[in-house]
């Protein structure tokens, strides 16, 4: 992640916690540290062998606190969830909203991507192999969730492409939400390769932009 946005991240959340009591810090620490240990748990036995239980004990919490804080682990999951899809969806579009022109903002996008899904591998991981279950049933209610988010970041995305379009900068090759769906989709296929072993996803974001950039037909090819 750009070293802006870490310094902007770390400035906002100081000033949260100086305006909330010592009492409301401790209870979101011990939230964080709860939610840490679920993803791991999670990660290393899958939802449903990990336990409450199991989940107190390694965030190293009496399991009546957990529950102080979560109803039961399926609550405790959406919760796990829906921050971390936050957390992307946050991220993503302080990226896009960098007045740094449109060309820079696609390849801040790409390689922002990269990085806070390689920052969240094992929570990425687990929600690949639950997602892909056919009996884990709470997912439904997460799934609509997910997709909305993830709509509205399409849309912030194909808002730069119709602006470079509208400078004169970018050929209409194709509808603006069509190109922000082929990029987004295209750095998921090069994460989905890193997280399998297949390949690095690029340290270079033009290696993937360039696709869109340069096109594959030579000007000679009929």
């Amino acid at each position: 992640m750009a070293a802006s946005k870490v310094r902007h991240a770390g400035t906002n959340f100081m000033k949260e916690n100086k305006n909330i009591s010592r009492r409301e810090r401790e209870k979101r620490r011990q939230r964080r540290d709860m939610l840490a240990a679920a993803i791991q748990l999670f990660s290393e036995k899958g939802y449903h062998n990990a336990s409450m239980q199991e989940i107190a004990a390694k965030a190293e919490f009496a399991v009546g606190t957990l529950y102080k804080f979560f109803k039961n682990k399926e609550d405790l999951y959406k919760a796990l969830v829906t921050e971390q899809a936050d957390r992307f969806h946050e991220t993503l579009t302080a990226t896009l909203a960098e007045e740094v022109g449109e060309i820079e903002q696609l390849r801040n996008y790409v390689r922002d991507k990269g990085t806070v899904f390689m920052d969240n591998v094992a929570f990425i991981r687990l929600y690949f192999a639950e997602t892909r279950g056919a009996s884990f049933n709470i997912k439904a209610g997460l799934d609509s969730e997910l997709r909305e988010r993830h709509h509205q970041l399409l849309q912030i995305l194909a808002a730069v492409f119709s602006k470079g379009m509208n400078k004169g900068m970018f050929r209409r090759i194709a509808e603006p939400y069509h190109l922000a769906v082929a990029l987004d989709s295209l750095c998921n296929a090069f994460l989905s390769n890193w997280l399998e072993g297949r390949d690095s996803y690029p340290e270079s974001p033009d290696i993937i932009l360039n696709i869109f950039f340069q096109g594959l037909l030579e000007p000679t090819a009929p």
